[in-house]
């Protein structure tokens, strides 16, 4: 379960195991017991929810996609996409 990201006491991850076959690339967010989960398409969108507010999603979906760039990357290289 790689760590791409800690900022705020957020935990930016993905799963090391993500399904055969695997999931397109994403993200989860997770924090206080809370955990969501963003696509990293062209327009970063939320997979799911579990927990977090309106607000906080928000403010997570934003630190993604200012950080998208970095997240595609470290997907890339943990499944070595070329």
């Amino acid at each position: 379960m790689p760590t791409v990201l800690k900022l705020a006491g957020y935990r930016f991850f993905f799963y090391s195991d993500e399904g055969d076959p695997r999931e397109p690339a994403h993200i989860h967010a997770r924090a206080d017991g809370c955990e969501a989960k963003f696509w990293l398409n062209q327009d970063v969108t939320l997979a799911y929810n579990q927990g977090f507010d309106a607000r906080t999603l928000r403010w997570i979906a934003r630190q993604v996609e200012q950080h998208r760039d970095a997240f595609e990357r470290a997907w890339d290289d943990h499944f070595s996409i070329t």
